[in-house]
């Protein structure tokens, strides 16, 4: 037993893990087995080695007794919880894996709520480490370096980058290879009966197939050599990544079996789709003459198939990506460019007819695979684990990471039963009585717009497929009222599928064009994008011509969420700049120092307007549109607080607000309370004053009963919403618009509690 590991140390793992189908899930298992193993024990039977796993499906997986903790990848508040689990478990020391797409967020920056509120040391193994990181994923990164004692690069490229882009110090920095299993020097033949392969030449790549892997310049290669190599037969080894699966199905697969018949390869070429043990892995990789990774990009800072090659001593053909350049220097194995299917024959006919050429290459191969073996790994981990260890106290003094970071906000949990039970085949019915649809009044495209948003909001916190549904309903209600004849949308259809009226009323379209824009930029799917973009281009050239301010609001703020992913597209840039413009120009000439409103009445759903305003100013760089809309928020907010108890008091719709008149105190509306949280929410993003993020909680708090009749608006039990207030109390029916009002708040503020971990971090690096 090497001598680092005579001292007992207690590890928590954090990563993806088996039964999950995922590289960085195999690295995760094997590393902490084989530092189990170091102390006589493995993961479950002993104390050495736990597990927090990362989850993407909702039930989870059927993991080993060693995972202790499961953190559902889009769920924010289980990074939190997982931190509060490990500060108050017996692991001594955090090894995180690292991968931008393994954690939820923008840019997996969901751990760092995990680190921000963790007090054990952590040492961070990076698995990618980018060239060309995005502004969110260079944050990212270097706030998890800075949360992490000591960093682990797999490959010197990866060092040289840390400390080159992302600022990472040299001494905090580690070089570790990948691990890979301990074999035997054998030679091929002894395991090639097992495939049915012997007497055969047998070339391998393996690894979860995607469409970067290039396995198809390896096919056009064997075209042109198999005449003079007919014995030649190349596995394929390995299940199509789940992800691309679940985006993509099996089309590139199928079009690698397609080009493989096209070729008269079919004897030649195997694919075994399936993931295979740790044991049949390695049958496969010592019945192989030469192993081959033809990926097509270079920016690939590791590469475990690769590892696992070297260290059983195979011959290794590689396009230059990062690691392979590194691994394969000083003849450990051979390079071709990228996608030149003419190299690559070259390449394998030369060494196809040269064993000589081909035992030098296994030698050097397999010589320094030896310091890539999982005990050699583990041992020098271990070392950094026990430094982790020693230097924790110093460094949290001087990162202040002795006082909790970040406390998330205390919010109900997000049910949408309620939802799913106002929703059928159609889409959402408009009302109900007490908690029952009401078919009576049918749908509203107003409704089913709000339910488009809850939906893409909901799948950029958790992306929870049993969602999707729901949201294809919703989405095929606002296709089926554009009426592509004229461009305009309908709103109300009775329960038993008829429309009601040709043209829809200017604020149901303007509310569709903002769901529909919401989509686009942050569709789950590719069709969603597709159906969404469609359905916007044909639904806002009619909208120049509107004339109600409340529309313009929410086109403005439809096309700017549209122009998020299309950010060239001209109509959308014309409108939204247009009708952005109109509502200034509105504001400037009704509004008056005691009145800055752009109404002569203050109706309802008001926050949308200021929220246009600022959200436009800031995108048009036009200050005066920006600061109106700061103004009229202002104000709205101070009409709107109760003078003595200062909480959020409405103007109901029993008459309003006339300018020179009294606020109608009731009925008070869901709908208005959700749209000052926006519009709060947009005001925030804008100035960067705590004060909106005040201002979003006391207009949340008035759901939860801080309100003028002291009563709990929303219900936890079933993720409904009473249909407003009144001077008796809370109305007792809980239709549509309310409980989405309610979900579309509750959503926001989720929002914001991820995000407050990420202010924290820009605050942290600006002190700095």
């Amino acid at each position: 037993m090497p001598e680092t590991v005579l001292n007992h140390i207690r590890v928590g793992f954090i990563g993806t893990y088996p039964p999950r189908q995922c590289g960085i899930g195999a690295f995760t298992h094997d590393l902490a087995t084989a530092v189990a193993q170091l102390y006589g024990e493995t993961p479950g039977q002993g104390e050495i080695a736990q597990v927090v796993a990362l989850t993407n499906i909702p039930g989870g997986y059927a993991y080993g007794r060693e995972v202790c903790f499961e953190i559902h990848r889009q769920h924010a508040i289980d990074y939190h919880q997982a931190a509060d689990y490990l500060n108050l478990s017996r692991v001594q020391v955090v090894s995180l894996q690292h991968e931008f797409g393994i954690y939820g967020g923008e840019d997996g920056d969901y751990i760092l709520n995990l680190l921000s509120n963790l007090k054990k040391p952590v040492v961070t193994t990076l698995h990618t480490v980018l060239a060309e990181p995005t502004p969110g994923q260079l944050r990212t990164l270097q706030f998890i370096c800075k949360h992490s004692i000591l960093v682990v690069a797999q490959a010197q490229k990866s060092v040289e980058m840390l400390t080159d882009i992302y600022g990472v110090p040299g001494e905090k920095i580690l070089l570790i290879y990948h691990g890979a299993p301990d074999v035997p020097f054998l030679a091929p033949a002894i395991y090639k009966n097992q495939f049915d392969a012997a007497g055969r030449r047998v070339i391998l790549t393996f690894g979860l197939l995607n469409p970067k892997k290039g396995i198809e310049s390896v096919i056009e290669a064997l075209a042109s050599i198999v005449p003079e190599f007919p014995d030649m037969l190349y596995i394929v080894l390995g299940a199509t990544h789940p992800e691309v699966r679940r985006r993509y199905g099996e089309a590139y697969r199928l079009s690698l079996e397609r080009l493989v018949k096209q070729k008269g390869l079919a004897r030649h070429v195997v694919f075994h789709n399936h993931f295979v043990t740790h044991e049949q892995l390695i049958e496969f990789l010592i019945a192989t003459d030469i192993f081959i990774t033809p990926y097509l990009t270079k920016e690939q800072s590791v590469s475990g198939t690769l590892s696992y090659a070297m260290a059983c001593g195979k011959v290794i053909v590689s396009t230059p990506y990062w690691y392979a350049e590194e691994m394969l220097s000083n003849g450990r194995g051979r390079l071709v460019p990228f996608r030149d299917v003419g190299a690559l024959a070259d390449c394998l006919r030369d060494l196809l007819s040269d064993e000589m050429k081909r035992s030098r290459l296994r030698a050097c191969a397999y010589q320094f695979g030896r310091q890539m073996i999982w005990r050699e790994v583990a041992s020098r981990y271990v070392k950094a684990f026990e430094q982790a260890r020693q230097e924790y106290d110093a460094w949290a003094a001087r990162l202040h990471i002795r006082e909790q970071v970040s406390q998330p906000l205390a919010l109900p949990e997000i049910n949408l039963s309620h939802l799913r039970t106002l929703t059928d085949d159609t889409g959402i019915l408009q009302h109900a009585v007490f908690g029952i649809p009401d078919r009576y009044h049918g749908y509203s495209t107003d409704d089913n717009a709000r339910a488009v948003v809850i939906a893409v909001m909901n799948w950029k916190l958790f992306e929870d497929e049993s969602l999707l549904p729901l949201l294809y309903t919703y989405l095929s209600f606002l296709s089926h009222a554009l009426n592509r004849e004229n461009g305009h949308i309908r709103n109300l259809m009775s329960y038993d599928r008829r429309w009601l009226e040709e043209v829809g009323s200017e604020d149901s379209h303007g509310r569709a064009l903002w769901a529909l824009g919401i989509t686009v930029a942050y569709p789950p799917t590719d069709s969603i994008l597709a159906l969404a973009a469609k359905m916007f281009e044909e639904s806002v050239r009619s909208c120049t011509s509107f004339t109600s301010p409340r529309a313009w609001a929410y086109i403005i703020l439809g096309c700017l969420a549209y122009l998020q992913r299309f950010s060239g597209h001209q109509e959308a840039r014309h409108v939204g700049t247009l009708l952005a413009e109109r509502l200034f120009d509105l504001f400037q000439a009704n509004g008056s120092e005691d009145w800055p409103w752009c109404e002569d009445t203050v109706t309802y759903d008001n926050a949308r307007l200021p929220q246009a305003l600022i959200t436009a100013g800031e995108w048009l760089g036009h200050n005066d549109m920006r600061a109106r809309g700061l103004h009229s928020l202002e104000w709205l907010l101070q009409i709107q607080t109760h003078p003595h108890e200062g909480h959020l008091s409405l103007i109901g719709n029993r008459g309003w607000f006339p300018h020179g008149g009294k606020k109608s105190p009731f009925d008070q509306q869901p709908l208005d309370a959700a749209a000052l949280i926006d519009a709060c929410y947009e005001a925030y993003l804008a100035t960067q004053e705590e004060r909106w993020l005040k201002s979003m909680s006391t207009c949340f708090d008035w759901f939860l009963g801080k309100n003028d009749v002291h009563e709990v608006v929303c219900d936890f039990s079933t993720g409904s919403c009473k249909d407003g207030l009144h001077s008796a109390g809370v109305s007792q029916n809980q239709g549509a618009e309310s409980t989405l009002s309610w979900l579309m708040s509750l959503h926001r503020l989720y929002q914001v509690s991820q995000e407050s971990i990420l202010v924290e971090a820009e605050a942290e690096a600006s002190h700095e």
